[in-house]
């Protein structure tokens, strides 16, 4: 397992579709377990495979409470969702910056795992916000497209420590 380098938005690879994986091979394989390290590395919670610059239709998601490990999705799709929620959403892609986004508060996808057997997830909150936010990745869409008025400046934990 090795970290890779996340692509920054204005990179030409995050607008573009990416590719179906037909099968997993030990590249594909591979990859995943780089994206989980580099996802880790960077203290985030989903990378698509165009952020490591593989345009693959690959999604790997952890948001810590709602699934004992991490989520892989390959090839995945939304067979529903339904009704909002407006949060502050970032981007590994855009470090140090947010914005507000609605996004649908249920989601129901299909996907692949790592194995290339098939599974359907249902998911709420967060879980539906970032499945809903790295599956644009796959399309060559970032969130900045959604945001509803300005970006502004993540604050890290330690400015917030220093103003105290």
């Amino acid at each position: 397992m090795a970290t890779r380098t996340i692509r920054v938005m204005g990179d030409e690879i995050l607008t573009k579709p990416c590719k179906e994986v037909k099968q997993i091979t030990p590249r594909i394989k591979e990859l995943i377990e780089d994206m989980l390290e580099t996802m880790y590395e960077a203290n985030g919670v989903g990378l698509a495979a165009p952020q490591v610059g593989v345009l693959r239709r690959i999604v790997v998601i952890d948001v810590g409470t709602e699934e004992p490990e991490p989520l892989i999705m390959v090839n995945p799709v939304i067979l529903e969702s339904s009704g909002e929620q407006t949060d502050e959403e970032g981007c590994l892609s855009l470090p140090g910056k947010c914005g507000k986004v609605t996004r649908p508060n249920y989601v129901k996808a299909k996907a692949f795992d790592e194995n290339m057997h098939e599974y359907e997830i249902e998911a709420e909150g967060l879980l539906a916000r970032c499945i809903c936010h790295e599956l644009d990745h796959l399309d060559g869409h970032m969130y900045v497209e959604k945001v509803e008025g300005e970006l502004h400046d993540v604050e890290t934990e330690e400015e917030t420590e220093e103003e105290a």
